[in-house]
């Protein structure tokens, strides 16, 4: 057997599927719409890294933190900028406050010139929103002009909302955070963050688990037709063709199926790629020039794509005897030995097994273990869900004329049925061992934030130069504000902060009522002060608590240098009081002041917090209370408060998990609408012949249901099985207690049952006009 046998044999295989007539064009683009879609989808993941490599560079260009302890000194090429960033309807906003202090002030990435004060630059998503309806909370929160928009260069998405705005007087509001004096754009040299093997190994079972299906699905499309097209390999034996040769022409035809496919896959993800760009997925959006392959990538899809088709081929056609008077495939099949299947899954328990207990403090996981091995676990499922099939509907018999037709087809054709499901039962699996896997980690990234969201809700930095009685007068008038608590706060010191205190107490200044949320007072009337007792950390305030003790207060001046002094002198009839948890979870300690205790200079010392009790029944509460917060200051963004809090890398991995599944379910779905189409159409002169002979076509469309529901009920059930089994071994690999999240594991099934209960109804149609007398004419 040479080369050059192949070789004609493969082009004569071709030359059928698009030469041979009806039947064999309509297979192939049948074959290159299924490898299409797949291979669309493994372009699109291949595109990921970069895609993601890009959005990285470009925040990274347009960084404006300098993380410096020094101040930079004003120059004429320095710039002052504000971070104003904000939400809208849970959705973040960037915006930037500018003030260019010189000719040669370093320009933001996407900007052609700076806006004038009261102008901004917005980037189009924003633009529009601000335009419709929908965006008329947020247009009252920037009352500035828009003067044009921000190119694609200073964004890192399609539909991120963002906005540069002009503003004077920033540079005596500098305070080394919020508001800084920078010299040019770009990431600060910092330390990166240590690898989590965790997250290393969550990042590669993301990657199995969504191809995985890709590669099943595509695998399964170049054996579209198979049935007849093996009828028609019979007529090659007739005029002299040999098994072998027969067999390689069969496997030309699956690789122009899969040619053409790839063409079409390309096609689909171009355009794929165009329409990316006007969705936004879990807070994700991308523009078309972030999604360029890989070149290598694409080279190794482009050539295992083709090459698949042509060895899926020849084994699927290694139990077929061809003859020249027909297919001997009609005839009873061999059972399906189990033995072999069970080593698949085994072999990837196996490989996973010597880092069960390893966790995070014992080094990386092998990552090719980790590939290879779940890998072989899900394979596994293909592998096992034929013989599944086929022992149980040899088992089943009596029943309706619709399910007595289902369970004869699935008697006749198990492997087609089972070929249909392995996808969605790949995917399912997959799916639910990552959600156990997501939710057993979950904890070790999650901390409580302490805060006391029953007594508040929101938090606002009232900023240097507002008074605060104004600003809680302004907040109490709000919509959706159910109570304010004002508290002004400090740092008391022995010493002067210039030299540096050995003993330090926090200072906190409310009126009575407020002060009451943090402490427990024996009495209270404006002018009285306490020393509090109970507070966490706080060891100091005893020894600072003497009566005539002259105490100092921390005075921050410009970017965070120090300030004139400011003392306070400790009162003869200082009360005592006992601390309390306050709305943020703490114990305060040090010093509590009423307002008519209180000099001039302690006023100017100390910087006011609002906390909120919001009214969330009040449709966009939580957007009033933004807008009134601009309106005083606009640095003063108020701060959402929330029980507990992900870790940012944790909760980047899980919303690509949601994406690629999303993009998973659709390739799913479209795929199996696909195969069920060209089964339909196989069996046309069938149902045909049916509908002729008095079947009602209510039975025939209930005995297609059937056909579907019970492979795919088998299919699930294995799924469910294999998945928990998976997620338990990754669970122990990880060092965490094993616990089946059983809400994932039904939704995950749930999810995998409706996809092909959306594809079904969807087939109806075309079945109901397949099954007419007439489908029996032929040419």
């Amino acid at each position: 057997m040479s080369a050059r046998d192949w070789a004609r044999d493969l082009a004569m295989g071709t030359r059928f599927a698009f030469a041979g007539g009806r039947e064999g064009w309509i297979r192939a683009v049948l074959t290159a719409v299924g490898v299409g879609l797949g291979v669309a989808l493994l372009l699109l993941t291949t595109a990921i890294p970069n895609a993601l490599s890009e959005r990285h560079r470009r925040e990274e260009a347009r960084l404006d933190y300098t993380y410096s302890q020094e101040a930079t000194p004003k120059a004429d090429d320095t710039l002052v900028i504000a971070d104003i960033d904000t939400e809208f309807r849970d959705r973040d906003v960037r915006g930037r406050l500018m003030e260019p202090e010189g000719a040669k002030a370093p320009l933001p990435p996407g900007l052609d010139e700076f806006p004038a004060p009261g102008d901004m630059v917005v980037s189009p998503a924003l633009k529009e929103l601000l335009e419709s309806d929908g965006g008329k909370l947020l247009r009252e929160r920037l009352p500035y002009d828009i003067v044009g928009t921000i190119d694609e260069q200073g964004l890192i998405g399609s539909q991120e909302l963002a906005y540069y705005a002009g503003a004077e007087g920033l540079a005596e509001r500098i305070n080394g955070s919020t508001v800084a004096r920078i010299d040019e754009f770009g990431p600060p040299e910092v330390r990166p963050e240590p690898t989590d093997p965790v997250l290393v190994l969550l990042v590669l079972v993301v990657f199995v688990v969504l191809l995985t299906p890709v590669a099943v699905f595509i695998a399964a499309a170049v054996r579209f037709g198979g049935e007849r097209r093996d009828r028609r390999l019979a007529a090659l034996r007739l005029v002299g063709s040999d098994g072998a040769s027969t067999r390689r022409i069969a496997a030309g035809e699956a690789l122009a199926g899969a040619l053409l496919g790839l063409v079409l896959g390309t096609v689909f993800f171009l355009i794929g790629r165009e329409v990316a760009a006007s969705f936004e997925v879990f807070d994700i959006s991308v523009f078309p020039s972030y999604l360029n392959p890989s070149p290598l990538l694409a080279l190794l899809v482009a050539v295992a794509v083709p090459a698949a088709a042509v060895l899926v081929t020849l084994i699927a056609l290694r139990g077929v005897v061809i003859e020249p008077l027909g297919v001997v495939r009609t005839a009873r099949p061999a059972r399906r030995r189990l033995w072999w299947r069970l080593l698949l899954p085994l072999a990837g328990v196996a490989m996973l097994y010597p880092m069960v207990g390893q966790g995070r403090d014992d080094g990386d996981f092998n990552q090719y273990l980790v590939v290879g091995g779940v890998l072989l676990l899900l394979i596994g499922i293909t592998a096992l869900l034929p013989w599944i099939v086929e022992a149980v509907v040899v088992r089943l018999g009596a029943g309706g004329v619709a399910w007595q037709l289902a369970v004869r087809r699935l008697q006749l054709s198990s492997g087609t049925a089972a070929r249909m499901v392995n996808g969605i039962a790949v995917a399912v699996a997959g799916a639910i061992a990552l959600q156990m896997l997501f939710a057993g980690v979950e904890g070790d990234y999650t901390k409580v934030t302490g805060y006391d969201v029953s007594r508040a809700q929101m938090q606002v930095r009232v900023p240097d130069g507002v008074e605060l009685s104004d600003a809680v007068a302004e907040f109490e008038d709000t919509k959706g504000v159910r109570k304010v608590y004002p508290l002004s706060e400090g740092y008391l010191g022995d010493a002067s902060w210039k030299k540096g205190p050995e003993r330090t107490a926090q200072l906190t200044v409310a009126d009575c009522a407020t002060l009451r949320e943090v402490a427990e007072l024996p009495s209270c009337r404006d002018g009285d002060a306490f020393a509090v007792s109970g507070g966490e950390y706080d060891t100091d305030t005893p020894a600072l608590s003497k009566p005539g003790r002259k105490l100092y207060l921390e005075m921050s001046g410009p970017a965070g240098t120090q300030g004139a002094d400011v003392s306070w002198t400790v009162p003869a009839g200082l009360k005592k009081a006992r601390s309390v948890e306050d709305p943020t979870g703490s114990r305060r300690g040090g010093f509590l002041m009423t307002p008519g205790a209180m000099t001039p200079e302690v006023a100017g010392a100390v910087s006011g917090q609002l906390y909120l009790a919001v009214d969330d029944s009040v449709p966009y509460a939580r957007e009033y209370v933004r807008n009134t917060a601009a309106s005083i200051d606009p640095t003063a963004e108020p701060m959402n408060w929330q029980a507990t809090e992900r870790s940012n890398r944790f909760d980047s991995i899980r919303t690509g998990l949601f994406v690629g599944a999303t993009a998973v379910l659709v390739l799913i779905g479209a795929s199996l609408l696909v195969s069920q189409l060209e089964q339909l159409r196989e069996r046309r002169k069938l149902l045909s012949s049916l509908v002729a002979f008095g079947t009602r076509r209510r039975t025939l469309s209930l005995s297609v249901l059937w056909q579907t529901a019970i492979p795919i009920g088998l299919g699930l059930l294995l799924a469910s099985a294999v998945g928990m089994t998976l997620g338990a071994v990754l669970l122990r690999m990880t060092a965490t207690s094993v616990r089946v999240d059983w809400p994932s594991v039904l939704s995950m099934t749930g999810i995998g049952a409706g996809v092909v209960l959306a594809v079904t109804l969807l087939s109806l149609p075309p079945l109901l006009r397949m099954m007419r007398p007439d489908g029996l004419r032929t040419e």
